[in-house]
């Protein structure tokens, strides 16, 4: 399986119209997203892609693990995601999303990714760390995502 890390910023005169641009600009509007916790599976491979390619129909839902911040304006908003893997192949998603500068998410969330693998008797490679920023304009909302994307979409019905 793939796992897909995408990226965007969006903004607009409502919170979730900004959160919507942004997951326009990842390539991942068309879906519903279904949250899970951080655990790369073994035989999962990662890749920073970007923008999502097709993923299937409209409407399909999407595993993921999301960093996502949203904010009115005037203010700057970042979304950090970080994930390394084991030797055996396991893995860790972390995330930070705050009204915070793009240096200050990433710092946080490299320094949950070294907490979540103190915790387990795992080897790892090096982190990669993907972070989306954007400022948001006076009397406009701006929302930053990264999405780890699980596979492709798959039918909720």
């Amino acid at each position: 399986m793939t796992i897909r890390v995408v990226w965007g910023t969006g903004s607009g005169p409502t919170e979730l119209a900004a959160y919507d641009a942004a997951l326009a600009d990842a390539g991942v509007h068309n879906y519903n997203l279904v949250a899970v916790s951080s655990v790369i599976p073994a035989d999962a491979d990662v890749e920073a892609v970007g923008t999502a390619p097709d993923l299937g129909p409209a409407g399909h839902g999407l595993t993921v693990v999301e960093a996502h911040a949203n904010a009115a304006g005037p203010r700057r908003v970042s979304a950090s995601l970080a994930w390394a893997t084991s030797d055996d192949g396991p893995g860790l998603f972390y995330e930070v999303a705050d009204e915070a500068s793009a240096a200050d998410v990433e710092e946080r969330v490299r320094a949950g990714l070294d907490a979540g693998m103190a915790l387990r008797n795992w080897t790892y490679g090096d982190a990669t760390v993907r972070t989306a920023s954007v400022n948001a304009a006076a009397g406009e909302y701006a929302a930053a995502v990264v999405v780890a994307v699980y596979g492709d979409g798959e039918s909720l019905l």
